[in-house]
């Protein structure tokens, strides 16, 4: 059973529209056994949602993605919990992560111009109880994301001629 959950996540992670006909052919069971494993996985948590992973870049939608790195004070009890909480709630974050190195939270979030990326790091994470500094760093191109590669390189598919 282990097995099958691991070959099971490990395919969807990477296609998760992937037909459950399909899943049941390429995992050698039947097509019940794939769907129950799926509900209890998310039942258990283990399987917490669906994503759709969007290159914002070839749409008419201003994005702009940013990763920031703060440094806390963690909470006697706590540790960096309670302030991780209080970060992720806002709309705006993707993420929360906590790391090792220099800081203590990885922060992920997306925006429509800098000046909406900045208004947040300084109004809202920065005034947060416990936040010592920050450290915003823009997303200028994305190559690959989520396993998933995005600037794939020019391929000249016109005829070689030599003479």
């Amino acid at each position: 059973m282990r097995e099958l959950r691991e070959q099971l996540l490990g395919i969807i992670e990477k296609n998760s529209r992937i037909d459950l006909k399909e899943l049941a052919v390429i995992l050698g069971v039947e097509e019940v056994d794939v769907v129950n494993e799926l509900a209890a996985m998310e039942s258990e948590g283990i399987i917490c949602g669906y994503h759709t992973l969007i290159d914002w870049d070839k749409t008419s939608l201003d994005k702009i993605s940013a990763l920031i790195e703060v440094r806390v004070t963690p909470q006697r009890g706590q540790g960096f919990d309670n302030i991780a909480e209080r970060v992720y709630k806002y709309p705006e974050v993707n993420a929360v992560y906590l790391i090792s190195g220099g800081f203590d939270l990885l922060v992920t979030l997306e925006g429509r111009n800098l000046k909406e990326i900045s208004s947040f790091v300084s109004e809202k994470l920065s005034a947060l109880d416990g936040v010592l500094s920050t450290a915003t760093h823009f997303i200028l191109k994305k190559y690959k994301d989520h396993g998933t590669i995005l600037a794939k390189k020019y391929e000249d598919s016109r005829e070689k001629i030599t003479p």
